[in-house]
């Protein structure tokens, strides 16, 4: 960024706010140190600096030229103020894609849903309790597990019926009359 040359009240080393007998004793004292034929300064930067003092009169002088001065440079600060301000709210995205954090709202509802699921847990174990289940089972010893599953295992072989021999299942097919056709005899009769 370029750098702003100094205000026209810098120059006379007065503030904005100074009256005009003050901008003309400024002047007048700045002018006999950098006029060309008292300084000491080079005669090419005391020419350069007396120019400057001579325009920042002529504009600060004229209480027209003064006041669009004025309002020049409030504009000026206002944008820089707003580039300094835009500068500072922009931040760039460094969230990963896809991903940002829970808001207060979502922490609620997942606190919500933890404690259901905590309440539903109390009330059914309580409620077995209640009804007399045995809520925790102690474990029990393999010999007593493998006898179980032979007891499921007799009631599963008992309760199947047996299958035909093959012979029997090829006729029964053939000598039980179907109901539709016991039903279009007697329609017909």
């Amino acid at each position: 960024m370029a750098a702003t040359p100094p205000s026209l009240y810098s120059l006379l080393q007065v503030p904005p706010e100074a009256s005009t007998e003050q901008l003309r004793s400024a002047f007048r004292l700045l002018s006999k140190r950098f006029h060309p034929d008292t300084t000491e300064l080079p005669e090419v930067e005391a020419a350069a600096r007396f120019r400057q003092l001579q325009e920042a009169m002529a504009v600060l002088g004229d209480p027209e030229r003064r006041r669009r001065y004025d309002d020049l440079l409030r504009a000026q600060a206002l944008n820089r103020e707003q580039q300094r301000q835009a500068a500072n709210t922009w931040r760039p995205n460094t969230d990963p894609p896809g991903r940002r954090p829970l808001s207060g709202g979502e922490w609620f509802a997942l606190l919500l849903l933890a404690l259901a699921l905590l309440f539903s847990l109390v009330l059914g174990i309580g409620l077995a309790w209640w009804r007399g289940a045995e809520v925790l089972q102690s474990a029990q010893p393999l010999e007593q597990l493998s006898a179980l599953v032979d007891r499921t295992r007799e009631v599963v072989e008992v309760s199947l019926p047996k299958a035909a021999p093959a012979e029997e299942a090829e006729q029964s097919p053939a000598a039980v009359p179907t109901q539709s056709s016991d039903s279009a005899s007697t329609g017909s009769a």
